[in-house]
């Protein structure tokens, strides 16, 4: 039994690592995919992802956020009517946005969750995946690549606030795995804004959203030093430190501290 898990069993009981996953997980050595939403874990806290990637305890996953899938879908759907003709939506239109819904035949399997647009990076052989709302193509034949979110909210739309820094970095990736696949991708992203109104006076089974487009100029030179430091951390045999900020970590402390008493 490896040095981590006797650490492991010390602090969390026997219990837990009896039901800890023993698939898809990190073995020194061998080839690893890992999606990008896991990259942002990493970012967030080395310890977490060292748990769930090399480990197999994973954080405790929250409900779905299916009114957002739903959201999500129907503007694929919609966007998908112009990218067959070849034709700007009106939402480009209306935003002066150079070029069309892009067509490509494997953009099924970049939206696919469990595809992705995916890239081996050769020095750490780490396949780094991840699934795409959208791609718009311009005149001069460059690539951008779209986000899809929903929110609800009657302040201004802006990419200000702290969490939406894992936006950004979730947009630089998808740009850096499109241009690892010999891809011209400007380095102007935007993200599709579905605001659902809640200052209508009746409901009648209907919610009404106000869609707004947000650029965003990405820069995806940190994504090669993220991945290698990821491989590091997953390489070691050394369970690492938790971030300052993570309340996941701050919670298992806290509750450790207080059952081994």
């Amino acid at each position: 039994m490896s040095i981590p898990i006797l650490l492991l069993i010390f602090i969390y009981g026997v219990d837990t690592i009896q039901v800890m996953r023993t698939r898809n997980l990190f073995v020194p050595g061998k080839p690893f995919t890992l999606s990008r939403s896991k990259l942002e874990l990493f970012l967030s806290c080395p310890r977490c992802f060292y748990l769930d990637r090399r480990l197999g305890i994973g954080q405790v996953q929250g409900p779905a956020f299916t009114l957002n899938s739903a959201v999500d879908a129907l503007l694929k759907n919609e966007f998908d009517i112009y990218r067959r003709n070849k034709e700007p939506h009106p939402l480009m239109i209306q935003y002066a946005i150079d070029g069309y819904p892009y067509v490509h035949e494997d953009l099924d399997t970049w939206r696919n969750n469990f595809m992705g647009v995916r890239y081996t990076d050769p020095k750490t052989q780490l396949t780094i995946s991840g699934a795409i709302d959208d791609v718009w193509i311009d005149s001069n034949d460059e690539l951008h690549v779209v986000d899809y979110k929903a929110t609800s909210t009657q302040a201004e739309l802006t990419l200000d606030a702290p969490y939406r820094d894992a936006y950004k970095r979730q947009m630089e990736i998808y740009q850096w795995l499109l241009r690892n696949n010999g891809f011209s991708v400007s380095s102007v992203g935007y993200f599709v804004y579905a605001n659902g109104r809640k200052n209508e006076d009746l409901f009648n089974g209907r919610l009404e959203f106000d869609v707004e487009i947000l650029s965003y100029e990405g820069d995806d030179r940190w994504v090669d030093t993220a991945v290698q430091e990821a491989h590091a951390c997953l390489s070691s045999d050394t369970l690492p430190d938790p971030h300052p900020a993570c309340e996941w970590c701050a919670y298992r402390k806290e509750a450790a501290h207080y059952e081994t008493t």
